[in-house]
């Protein structure tokens, strides 16, 4: 039985399927970001699944895909504890975007691959080597134009009082907007990244406003310079992109892209379906 897990920092889906491709089972844990987690807190989000857990032992193979995964150290900190866990597989730990590269590119061939999530990355694949000019610093530092980063703006527009009132009054009723709570979800609760994140459903379904089309073309604009222009071909090949927040901003994606000259390619919500026939024809 392989398992192939595609994580974010909010959610990780996992499909088991057999050496023909056959799905066993599918579900859904929380996110497995080792960057935010302790070993305690990946085993147990790992039990929390019925299975996962039940089926541990049946697994020869674990190919994982994980936001957070990016550094030596993150990797050989997740491997250490799906080893010791799924003691009967041989175990696979990358970087999500190679999740991305095999939903969105056909094989041999070059693209700027992104991801638009409670995350943001962006790697180019020259058809059989993924290439990245910039290490990732996280939340705090990074992820432009990912969810976690239109949460913290609609959190400072509210606070800062400079959310238009009708939508302020409609932000307070959906979420708990007490000072306490956010603090605490901010500073003392794990995956604030993912809390972060949470808000940025409200921001889709307000992009029509002025307000919110502001920061969606502020956060944007700041990934295309960032990030895809940090590669000199970029407007050679096609960009494609994997996540909630480009699947579900796509048309202000594509017009933010088309006025770089950049040409966009396929738009996934996520990458899980795509890896079963990559991990059958690849096995």
């Amino acid at each position: 039985m392989k398992l192939l897990v595609d994580s974010g920092s909010t959610k990780a889906d996992w499909i088991a399927i057999n050496d023909e491709g056959k799905v066993l089972f599918t579900t859904q844990s929380l996110g497995l970001n080792p960057e935010v987690l302790t070993k305690d807190e990946v085993i147990k989000r790992l039990n929390d699944k019925f299975d996962i857990s039940h089926n541990k032992n049946k697994a020869n193979n674990l190919f994982f895909y994980g936001a957070g995964c990016g550094t030596d150290r993150m990797k050989d900190f997740l491997t250490n504890i799906f080893k010791e866990y799924f003691v009967n597989a041989t175990v696979s730990v990358n970087e999500d975007t190679y999740a991305a590269v095999y939903a969105t590119t056909p094989k041999n061939t070059e693209a700027i691959v992104c991801i638009l999530g409670t995350g943001s990355n962006c790697s180019f694949f020259d058809g059989k080597v993924l290439h990245q000019k910039v290490q990732s610093l996280g939340y705090i530092a990074m992820d432009d134009a990912s969810g976690n980063r239109f949460g913290r703006h609609l959190l400072r527009g509210y606070f800062f009082n400079k959310m238009p009132e009708d939508l302020a009054k409609e932000f307070e009723t959906e979420f708990n907007v007490d000072a306490d709570f956010v603090k605490n979800k901010l500073y003392k609760e794990p995956n604030p990244n993912a809390y972060l994140a949470t808000f940025a459903k409200f921001l889709i379904r307000h992009k029509d406003s002025e307000f919110c089309q502001a920061i969606i073309k502020k956060e944007m604009e700041s990934f295309v310079e960032n990030y895809i222009k940090q590669f000199d071909n970029y407007k050679d090949v096609p960009v494609h992109f994997i996540g909630s927040i480009a699947f579900y901003l796509k048309d202000e994606l594509e017009i933010i892209l088309s006025n770089h000259g950049i040409k966009i390619g396929n738009v996934l919500r996520r990458p899980i379906d795509g890896l079963i026939e990559y991990h059958v024809l690849n096995k």
